[in-house]
């Protein structure tokens, strides 16, 4: 079966889901193993990514460099890993007609980033313009998906939030911990079902990292929107007002993206609430910069 057919029967069986709010999880309930953040320990895990004033990863951080606090109680970190493990990456690709003149540069850059690719990672793509559309599911044949891409034709609107939707909702079959989206669009949503608020609870929902490049959005709404996402992720977004910034801003996300210290500890908060838990990191090194995931739920009665 062709990519076109298997995705138009992906799309025939795809059901129509709505977001409501988050259910309590059963006191027996366990996150899947794989998870960074694990709650059937007891055990919470965050990832951060820690860069120097040349926006360059910091290496050989030790828990004393770190503190952590969670709902602005300090927690003891127990453990601290760094090691370069293979990822899961979500292609989120704008192919409205607004990109018909950076189509060609874009690609180019997704092709820079599968240059770095390690063992075990896995890749899938989501193109959207009017809607989403999931081109390809999971693979580690990345010349599949640039081909793909270079066969791109942009037009239609930008249906950016129904892109994320519908990237985290088939990242929830990605087979290694390290997960994340990978957002390259040049504008704001005009065409979605799904709002921005929608949008943030789910990705707050989801152990995905957010990395979002935006092709000369300047001070859109739609900029500011994916900044602050990717952001809650431990993400991040670069903006990029000239093409020719693009494959350095794409160099960087790639970094960002294998880089990472993982941080663990045991939430002196006991309570299984089922509420979101606001967890903030600082290197006591004023020099550097750290993202990180700003938060989880907590498991619920």
């Amino acid at each position: 079966m062709g990519i076109s057919a298997a995705n138009e029967a992906d799309q025939q069986n795809e059901p129509r889901v709505s977001i409501v709010p988050r259910a309590p999880m059963e006191r027996n309930a366990t996150t899947r193993k794989t998870s960074p953040i694990r709650l059937d320990v007891k055990v919470v895990q965050i990832p951060v990514t820690v860069t120097d004033t040349w926006d360059r990863p910091v290496e050989g951080l030790r828990p004393s460099d770190f503190r952590l606090f969670e709902d602005d109680v300090e927690q003891k970190i127990v453990y601290l890993s760094r090691e370069e493990a293979p990822a899961s990456v979500g292609l989120i690709f704008d192919a409205s007609g607004s990109m018909r003149d950076k189509i060609e540069t874009s690609v180019e850059a997704v092709d820079q980033f599968f240059e770095t690719t390690l063992p075990g990672d896995e890749f899938l793509l989501v193109r959207f313009s009017d809607t989403p559309t999931l081109i390809t599911g999971f693979t580690d044949d990345t010349h599949e998906i640039s081909g793909c891409l270079h066969a791109i034709r942009p037009k239609g609107w930008t249906a950016l939030n129904d892109a994320i939707y519908l990237g985290i909702q088939k990242m929830r079959a990605a087979r290694n911990s390290r997960k994340a989206l990978l957002v390259l669009s040049d504008g704001g949503d005009n065409n979605s079902r799904y709002s921005g608020p929608e949008i943030r609870d789910l990705v707050r929902e989801a152990d995905v990292r957010i990395y979002s490049i935006g092709l000369q959005i300047g001070m859109l709404q739609g900029g500011r929107f994916l900044e602050k996402i990717s952001d809650e992720t431990g993400g991040r977004m670069i903006r990029v007002r000239k093409l020719e910034e693009l494959p350095e801003a794409m160099e960087k996300l790639s970094r960002d993206l294998r880089s990472q210290y993982l941080l663990g500890y045991y939430s002196t908060n006991a309570q299984n609430d089922g509420r979101f838990r606001r967890v903030r990191v600082h290197v006591n090194h004023p020099t550097v910069h750290a993202s990180w995931r700003r938060g989880y739920y907590a498991p619920g009665d």
